[in-house]
């Protein structure tokens, strides 16, 4: 990122003069007036930064220098802008060729940057997709059985030319339900290859008409090529057509007195049709140009927003998926003067009949577009419920080298799309709104039930402690944080308790909160609050949803005033224990120098029932018991939980990785990739390695006796 002018660059934000007195008001003014003289008029993306550096704003623009300028030119007086104009100490600006270029880079530093002044989304592209492995060229002599015969499988991840994708889908339940009809209806395989490659009979899916049985040989290569096939299309939205040769195979059985096979395909006839039932919509009533179709419907209240996307591929609807941006106000009010501004560089307007009203609404979603389809594949077909500006999709359409068209009053089936997404939004932001009104209420329940110190209940940091371990094996404790009122898991740590007796709790108590706070209490006493690096090999951050398990998409917002890589001492720790972790814990308070009276340990109630939860207190007061309906026990026993899971998810990844041997395979020297494969498909996966002894691994091709007898002793 270049500055504005080499030859004027502004001093660093370090050393920048206070903006508080009208001198330095208006010096700060005069030099940014100097450098927006010397702007060119051309296309760019400017970025406004206050004098610690935070970057507040981002924007594209046609014309740099007219853009730029209408923010110092103009009086904003006490609005959303003039306040951010108010805390402007130096601009940076790029220059580009094209505006299709503008907004790639425009989007990508939004991103990077996380602007005050943005509208954000928070970038999850991870979406799932349906799989289909092996290509229709694969050379079927060549190929092994598994490669003959493909296999249906969910995926995640970047897609590659050794397969075929269909998709993306909006979340992994709507793969699974296609998966589940391309068994009922086609019969496909979805077992693993290991697996595929040591049947010796049919499976259970087999038995219940699920699978053709292709494992052994109940299916020819030919006969399974063709229900591929047919599958792909029909996923490729040509179902009409599947059927069509589906009567014929019928009809030609039936005149070859073949009526069982006729019959089996008279099955899958009416299975396709009730499929495409259920669809409600047929797929010759869309053209072949909008048989995939994003559908974008944006709701706008209480301060927040959401942009509800629905999916349809191959003429079906595969579900929707809500987003729920941050920024919201600021960032409408800035983009839409940004529309102005655009709108008096061309007063004449596109020539389809003039700028449509730039709303709220307008601007969260043209800001979802932006953000959401920079480097992601994008239908030709946008149905939106608001009118998003023409130049944003050409731009969207060369960056992609796709021609996007968006229509905001769509008809017949894509109009019932609309109004279904419409609803979807409505009631996803309804549900936050209350979500977030009653975690709100929480918080301030437990800040007047504890009697906080906590001006703001936003900023009340709570940092929560629980031990998790199988009768001393694999012990891993688990840190996690709410703030802002809500979970940060961006912020949440596993430790690996080590050096210790198994079971014993108490010890990996003292461990986990001496790792924790030790250099944190040290950077306090030295006037520091900063957070010190986990070290990689005993902490490790949250780790990504998994597929399926997918989480209610509600973003975690950024606590105003933190940096990244600053932290603070939390107002309250919790311990998920009674009387013995609470004076563990104030004994590692007491040597590190902290108060103590930050500790509050969960202790279980009369049967461990939950709501009979009772709170101890490290500084000697009274256990409470705030009441089975208490607002306050609500969020402590939501946030114990978390910990809880949290914990036992990292505890049972390490147990497994302990009982087989704590050692992979590519960790052996002289097992490279083909013995590795080798043994793999022998064993049916590295458990199947590791349980087999020293005789069976030197069977494998390749796998000498030598070598047999380090592959056992590495894995055991």
């Amino acid at each position: 990122m270049s500055p504005a002018d080499p030859d004027t660059d502004p001093a660093p934000a370090g050393s920048a003069a206070p903006l508080a007195s009208p001198t330095s008001d208006e010096a700060r003014r005069e030099r940014l007036l100097a450098e927006v003289a010397a702007l060119p008029s051309l296309p760019g993306v400017y970025r406004w930064l206050d004098a610690q550096g935070g970057v507040l704003y981002v924007g594209k623009a046609r014309n740099l220098k007219k853009r730029v300028s209408s923010y110092l030119q103009k009086d904003h007086g006490g609005t959303r802008i003039g306040h951010m104009v108010s805390r402007i100490a130096k601009l940076e600006t790029t220059v580009v060729r094209s505006e299709a270029e503008a907004l790639l880079l425009e989007n990508n530093l939004i991103k990077t940057l996380n602007p005050k002044f943005n509208i954000l989304f928070r970038d999850d592209k991870s979406y799932p997709y349906l799989k289909v492995t092996g290509t229709p060229d694969t050379d079927v002599v060549a190929a092994t059985a598994a490669q003959r015969f493909a296999r249906v499988a969910y995926f995640r991840g970047a897609v590659d030319r050794r397969h075929r994708y269909f998709g993306p889908y909006p979340n992994a339940w709507a793969v699974k339900q296609t998966i589940q009809l391309v068994q009922k209806v086609f019969r496909l395989r979805t077992c693993e290859d290991t697996v595929f490659n040591h049947r010796s009979r049919p499976c259970l899916l087999y038995q219940i008409q699920r699978c053709s049985g292709p494992c052994v040989d109940l299916i020819s290569a030919a006969d399974y090529a063709r229900d591929v096939r047919d599958a792909e299309r029909f996923l490729l939205g040509d179902a009409q057509a599947v059927i069509e040769d589906l009567q014929a195979q019928m009809m030609g059985f039936a005149e070859a007195l073949e009526f069982e096979e006729a019959a089996k395909v008279r099955d899958r006839i009416g299975s396709l049709s009730r499929v495409l039932h259920q669809q409600s919509v047929e797929a010759n009533s869309l053209s072949a140009a909008d048989r995939d179709v994003d559908i974008l419907a944006v709701k706008v209240a209480g301060g927040r927003a959401c942009v509800n996307l629905a999916m349809v591929r191959g003429s079906r609807h595969l579900g929707d998926r809500a987003y729920f941006p941050a920024h919201v106000d600021d960032g409408a009010a800035l983009s839409e003067q940004d529309f102005n501004d655009r709108a008096e560089e061309d007063l004449a307007g596109p020539a389809d009949g003039g700028w449509a009203p730039h709303t709220p609404e307008v601007a969260v979603l043209e800001a979802f577009i932006a953000q959401h389809y920079i480097g992601q594949s994008v239908p030709p077909q946008l149905a939106t419920s608001h009118r998003v500006s023409p130049e944003l999709l050409d731009a969207l359409g060369e960056a992609a080298g796709v021609k996007v068209r968006a229509t905001h009053q769509p008809r017949e089936q894509k109009r019932v799309w609309l109004e279904m997404a419409a609803k979807g939004a409505d009631l996803a932001l309804a549900r936050l709104l209350a979500e977030e009104g009653s975690q709100q209420q929480r918080t301030r329940a437990l800040v007047e039930a504890l009697e906080l110190e906590v001006d703001d209940p936003a900023q009340l940091r709570i940092e929560c402690f629980d031990i998790s371990h199988t009768a001393g094996e694999a012990t891993q404790a688990s840190c996690v944080v709410f703030e802002a009122h809500a979970m940060q898991s961006a912020q949440y740590r596993r430790f690996n308790i080590e050096g210790i007796t198994g079971g014993d709790d108490y010890a990996a108590m003292r461990q986990v909160l001496t790792r924790r706070y030790a250099k944190l209490a040290e950077a306090v006493a030295h006037g520091r609050q900063e957070e010190p690096e986990p070290a990689p090999e005993t902490e490790a951050a949250a780790a990504a949803p998994v597929p399926g398990d997918e989480p209610v998409p509600v973003p975690t917002p950024r606590t105003p005033g933190r940096k990244r890589g600053l932290a603070r001492l939390p107002d309250l720790v919790l311990v998920d224990g009674g009387r013995g972790q609470v004076a563990m814990a104030r004994e590692v308070f007491q040597e590190l120098g902290l108060d103590i009276s930050l500790i509050v340990g969960v202790e279980k109630g009369q049967g461990r029932k939950v709501g009979l939860e009772e709170l101890v207190f490290a500084d000697g007061r009274e256990k409470v018991y705030l009441g089975h309906d208490s607002a306050a026990l609500m969020l402590v026993a939501q946030i114990r939980d978390e910990a809880h899971r949290f914990a036992i998810t990292g505890m049972r990844a390490k147990r497994a990785s302990v009982r087989t041997g704590g050692s992979r395979l590519e960790d052996i020297p002289g097992v490279g990739p083909r013995k590795r494969a080798r043994l793999l498909q022998r064993f049916g996966g590295v458990r199947g390695v590791a349980s087999a002894g020293v005789d069976d691994l030197a069977s494998v091709e390749g796998i000498s006796k030598e070598l047999a007898e380090e592959i056992y002793r590495a894995l055991h």
